[in-house]
């Protein structure tokens, strides 16, 4: 067994650290920029580097005691076979490692290694079913062709919507009015972030339509709504497979769990875990 364990949980907004000694004792944490490995490949790979040599910094560890440590990573995008390809040539001298997806880690996590289902909900979104032998995922194929229920495609709707009621072809609302005051009521301004826009971007708006949907808001009413149609969909393809315990991962996950029907919330279990308890099981075994 080795000395040192190393957790990652790299996700579409922070990637996250855990390093702990061989009998689990906690003995840094820390956490750095974006982990996806799809649409920052470069970048989100100095973000992991960075944050396990800021691990070893804060336990007052030599880097030279990588050679006594294991790594296990969940990488948002490493489900992509072309992407997991690419990370087979990444290695740090010294250090033993595995790259899953993040929902891969998380799943482990939230079930202790024990069989079990999740649905994240995040900047991205994504399932995951572990049976005890292998994994079946569904979704996490980025915004622009899934990533339902997601931050940044509730974000995304949102925009489309705030700047048709911005050019009076939908009634105005609070909620509208709110996004569209933080591009100075300017289409053009709005239109020039788009062109740079990263999917944590267009996540940040979705906590100010769940509260303006609690105010009743009828746009962040129906958005609200959707995106909760949205999980519902991809939570019921899971559970046609699975028997398990279902858990809820992610930023959107606590918000959203309300607007779920009362059946499916009946399914829901808390997670005992989160991504970085599974990368660290997972670490027992390298």
């Amino acid at each position: 067994m080795s000395t040192y364990r190393i957790g990652i949980d790299g996700g579409g907004t922070h990637c996250r650290g855990r390093l702990v000694d061989s009998q689990g004792s906690l003995l840094a944490e820390c956490r750095g920029g974006t982990g996806n490995v799809y649409s920052h490949f470069e970048s989100a790979l100095v973000e992991v580097e960075a944050v396990i040599t800021e691990l070893f910094t804060l336990a007052n560890l030599p880097l030279s005691r990588y050679e006594e440590s294991a790594l296990v990573a969940g990488l948002a995008g490493a489900n992509v076979p072309s992407v997991l390809q690419r990370l087979a040539q990444w290695h740090i001298p010294g250090l033993r490692h595995k790259i899953l997806s993040d929902v891969e880690t998380a799943c482990i996590g939230a079930h202790q290694g024990r069989p079990g289902t999740i649905f994240i909900c995040g900047t991205g979104s994504q399932g995951a079913t572990w049976d005890g032998h292998r994994f079946q995922l569904i979704g996490g194929w980025g915004v622009m062709l899934s990533d339902l229920a997601s931050g940044a495609v509730l974000g995304h709707k949102a925009l489309r919507l705030a700047l048709l009621a911005h050019e009076k072809i939908l009634a105005e609302s609070p909620c509208t009015h709110h996004i569209m005051s933080t591009f100075q009521h300017n289409a053009e301004r709005m239109l020039l972030w788009t062109q740079h826009a990263q999917p944590k971007d267009w996540a940040q708006y979705a906590k100010c339509i769940f509260d303006y949907a609690l105010q009743h808001d009828p746009h962040a009413l129906d958005l609200v709504k959707t995106c909760a149609a949205e999980a519902e969909i991809m939570i019921n393809a899971l559970m046609q497979d699975s028997q398990h315990d279902i858990a809820l991962f992610g930023g959107m996950a606590k918000p959203l769990t309300p607007w779920l029907s009362t059946n499916l919330r009946k399914r829901l279990v808390e997670p005992k875990g989160d991504a970085l308890d599974g990368a660290l099981q997972l670490a027992k075994q390298l």
